[in-house]
C-alpha cells in the first residue's frame, strides 16, 4: 500500500492539474475549460487524504525507493515529527486555499498556467517535506522556485495596477518605488538564485566528504571535525545560504515584499506552508539530526548557531519594523512574514543552547503562524475584491457587511499577536523562557529584542485590523455574494482554536511545556505589554507627526537601493571588466598569436630561396656574429 501512496502524494497535484493547463492552451478563455480547475482541487485533496494518513497511521521511519544506489542516491522519504505534521499543514492549507481559488480566480485570463503551477508548487513542497535525501530534497527546492516565478509574475501584461506593489509613479532619486508583476517575478527567481547556487555546491562537497545524501545518516559531528572550524562555518553557511534567502533573512527580504504581485492566493500559500517556511523547517531539519547541544566540542559550530541567532532576531526585529509603516495590504503582512520566520531561525538556532526543547517551540510557532497569516491574506485578498484597492481602507460599515472576514481577522491578530491565553501566547511565552536561558551564554540582548519584536508585532496586527475594518478610508464595495471565499478562511483560522485546544488539554506531549512557560511572571508581564499594545494601535493605527518615520519604513528603509541600484550596479562592473577580460583573452588567442606565427613563418620561408649566395651570407653572419662575441668576452 504505501509504495502506491507515496508516489500519489506528489504525483497526483500534478497530473490533476494538466486537463486545465492543456485545455486552457487548446482554448483559452472557454466557458468549458474553466469548469475544469476542480480536478485540480481534486489532485490537492487526494494529497491531503494520504498527508493526513501518514500523520495517523504510519509508523515513524524511513521508506527508501532505489535510484542509484551504486551511488548511495535514491528517493528516500522520511516519516517523523517535523515531517508528518509538516506534510498534513502543506496539504491541509494548499486544499483550503485551493477551494478559495475556484471563486477567487474564476474570471482570470490564465486559468491553464495558474493551477499547473499552484498544484506544482503543492507538490514540489510536500517533496522537500518528506525528502531525506539532499538530492532529491533538492529537485524539491528548485521545483519550488520555479512555481514561484510562474506565480508571482502571473499576470505577466502588467495593465492592472491593482497587481502592482508601490505606489505607480513614485521616484526616489534614480529608483523607481513600483514594482510591475513581471518584475517581482524575476525579482523573487534571480534573488533566490543567489542562495541555491553556494547550496547546490554544499550538498556536493557533503556528498565527496561523506559519500552520503541523507540527512539522517550522516555522521555531522564527524564530518565537522574532519574539515575543522573554517571548513564547518564554510560548509554550513554555504548550504544555508539557500534557507536564508527562500525565507528572506537579511539582505535577501526585498523579493518577498514585491513577490505581493503575484495573486493573494499564491501569496497565502507562500508565507503559510510552502517556499518562504520551507527555509525555516530545513534549517530545524537539518539541526534535528545534526543535534547541535551535543556538539560544544565541536569546532565552529557555536559559531555558527551564533551568528544564525542574531540575523533571525535582526531579520525580526526589520520585519516588523517596516510592517509598522507599510499601508499596502498584502506588503504589511509579508513583511510580518519575514519578522516570524526571523523568530523561528532565531529561536531554532538556540538550540546550541537549550537543546531539542527550542526546535520543538520553533515548529510550533511555525504551525500557528501558518494558518494565522494564511487567514490573513485570504481576508485581504476578499477585501480586495471587494474594495478594489490594495491598501488598507474600510470602516465599520464594510466591517458590517463583511462579517465573517472581521470575526476571522479579530481572532487571526490576536491569536498571532500573543495575547493571552490565545494559541501563540503559550509558543512565544516558551520562546520567551528559550532566549531567557540564553542570558548566561549570549547575555540579554536576544531576549530584548525578541521582547521588542513582539511588541512591534502586536501593534501592526492591531493597524492592520484597525485601518481594514474600523479607521480606515470609506469604500464603495464590490460585493457579489461570495461563497466560498469565506467558507475558506473561516475555516482556516478555526484551526486556531483547534491548536489553542491541543495545547491546553495536552494532546502533544511539548505542549505541558508551553503551558508550563505561559505561567512564568516574565512571560506573562510580555503577554500583558503585548495586549497594551495592541489595544493603542487599534486606537490609534496612524499618527500624523509620524508620517515621514513612516514613509521611512514603508520605503523598507531604502533597502530596494540595495536590491535594485547598487549590487546591479557592481554586477555590472564585473560584468564590464569580465567582458573586457573576455576580449583581450579573445584578441590574445585568435589574433595576437596567430599573427605572431604567421609574421615568424613568413621571415622563415623569406629565407628559404633556394639561392646559395643567400645562405652563404647567412653562415658569414653567423660566423661574424660569433668572433664579435668571442672578442668581447675576451676583451
Amino acid at each position: 500500500m504505501i509504495e502506491y501512496e507515496i508516489p500519489l502524494l506528489f504525483i497526483a497535484p500534478v497530473l490533476c492539474s494538466l486537463p486545465i493547463a492543456f485545455a486552457w492552451v487548446y482554448s483559452p478563455g472557454a466557458e468549458w475549460a474553466r469548469r475544469l480547475p476542480v480536478l485540480s482541487v481534486f489532485g490537492l485533496f487526494i494529497s491531503l487524504v494520504i498527508a493526513l494518513h501518514i500523520l495517523f497511521a504510519f509508523p515513524e521511519g524511513r521508506y527508501t525507493i532505489y535510484w542509484l544506489p551504486e551511488y548511495n542516491i535514491n528517493f528516500v522519504f522520511i516519516f517523523d515529527y517535523l515531517s508528518k505534521y509538516m506534510g498534513a499543514l502543506t496539504a491541509f492549507i494548499a486544499f483550503l486555499i485551493g477551494v478559495y481559488g475556484l471563486e477567487y480566480m474564476k474570471h482570470d485570463y490564465r486559468l491553464g498556467w495558474y493551477w499547473f503551477f499552484f498544484n506544482m508548487f503543492t507538490a514540489s513542497m510536500l517533496l522537500v517535506v518528506y525528502s531525506d535525501n539532499l538530492m532529491m530534497l533538492l529537485i524539491g527546492w528548485e521545483g519550488l522556485g520555479l512555481a514561484s516565478w510562474g506565480l508571482i509574475g502571473h499576470w505577466f501584461r502588467d495593465d492592472d495596477e491593482i497587481a502592482y506593489v508601490g505606489v505607480v509613479g513614485r521616484k526616489v532619486g534614480p529608483l523607481n518605488m513600483y514594482w510591475p508583476p513581471s518584475f517581482g517575478g524575476w525579482r523573487a527567481i534571480s534573488t533566490i538564485r543567489v542562495g541555491d547556487m553556494p547550496m547546490f555546491f554544499a550538498i556536493a562537497a557533503i556528498y565527496a566528504l561523506t559519500g552520503n545524501l541523507d540527512i539522517s545518516q550522516i555522521h555531522w559531528a564527524e564530518l565537522f571535525h574532519r574539515i575543522g572550524y573554517a571548513g564547518t562555518i564554510l560548509l554550513v553557511i554555504c548550504f544555508l545560504m539557500g534557507p536564508f534567502t527562500k525565507s528572506a533573512q537579511l539582505p535577501f527580504s526585498e523579493w518577498l515584499m514585491t513577490a505581493m504581485t503575484g495573486p493573494t492566493t499564491v501569496s497565502a500559500l507562500l508565507h503559510s506552508a510552502t517556499m518562504v517556511a520551507a527555509g525555516t523547517y530545513l534549517f530545524m531539519r537539518l539541526s534535528w539530526y545534526m543535534q547541535p547541544w551535543n556538539m560544544h566540542h565541536v569546532p565552529g559550530v557555536e559559531t555558527l548557531y551564533l551568528f544564525i541567532l542574531f540575523l533571525g532576531l535582526c531579520s525580526a526585529l526589520y520585519g516588523a519594523t517596516v510592517a509598522t509603516g507599510c499601508l499596502e495590504r498584502k506588503v504589511l503582512l509579508a513583511a510580518s512574514t519575514m519578522s516570524s520566520l526571523g523568530l523561528m531561525f532565531g529561536c531554532a538556532a538556540a538550540s546550541f543552547w537549550v537543546g531539542k526543547l527550542a526546535l520543538l517551540v520553533a515548529f510550533w510557532y511555525l504551525i500557528t503562524h501558518a494558518f494565522a497569516k494564511a487567514t490573513l491574506f485570504l481576508v485581504a485578498g476578499h477585501l480586495i475584491h471587494a474594495t478594489h484597492d490594495r491598501f488598507c481602507s474600510g470602516d465599520l460599515e464594510l466591517a458590517k457587511k463583511m462579517k465573517v472576514a472581521f470575526a476571522a481577522t479579530i481572532f487571526a491578530t490576536v491569536t498571532l499577536a500573543g495575547i493571552p491565553p490565545l494559541t501563540a501566547y503559550w509558543v512565544k511565552s516558551a520562546m520567551d523562557e528559550v532566549l531567557h536561558h540564553l542570558v548566561h551564554e549570549v547575555g540579554m540582548l536576544p531576549l530584548t529584542m525578541l521582547i521588542l519584536t513582539s511588541l512591534v508585532y502586536a501593534a501592526f496586527l492591531a493597524k492592520f485590523l484597525s485601518l481594514n475594518f474600523i479607521k480606515g478610508p470609506k469604500y464603495h464595495l464590490h460585493l457579489h455574494g461570495e461563497k466560498l471565499m469565506p467558507l475558506a478562511y473561516a475555516t482556516m483560522v478555526s484551526m486556531l482554536a483547534v491548536l489553542l485546544y491541543l495545547i491546553l488539554a495536552g494532546k502533544e506531549h511539548v505542549a505541558a511545556h508551553f503551558v508550563e512557560m505561559g505561567y512564568v511572571q516574565s512571560s506573562f508581564m510580555v503577554g500583558l505589554g503585548v495586549t497594551a499594545t495592541y489595544a493603542i494601535a487599534l486606537y490609534k493605527p496612524r499618527i500624523q507627526a509620524l508620517s515621514k518615520l513612516g514613509t521611512f519604513l514603508s520605503d523598507r528603509m531604502y533597502l530596494p537601493f540595495l536590491n535594485d541600484y547598487i549590487v546591479p550596479k557592481i554586477g555590472w562592473a564585473i560584468a564590464w571588466l569580465v567582458g573586457w577580460g573576455n576580449a583581450a583573452i579573445d584578441w590574445f588567442c585568435h589574433v595576437g598569436i596567430p599573427t605572431a606565427f604567421n609574421n615568424l613563418s613568413k621571415s622563415i620561408r623569406s629565407i628559404q630561396v633556394g639561392y646559395l649566395r643567400v645562405y652563404m651570407k647567412i653562415a658569414l653572419g653567423f660566423v661574424m656574429l660569433a668572433i664579435v662575441v668571442s672578442m668581447i668576452g675576451w676583451w
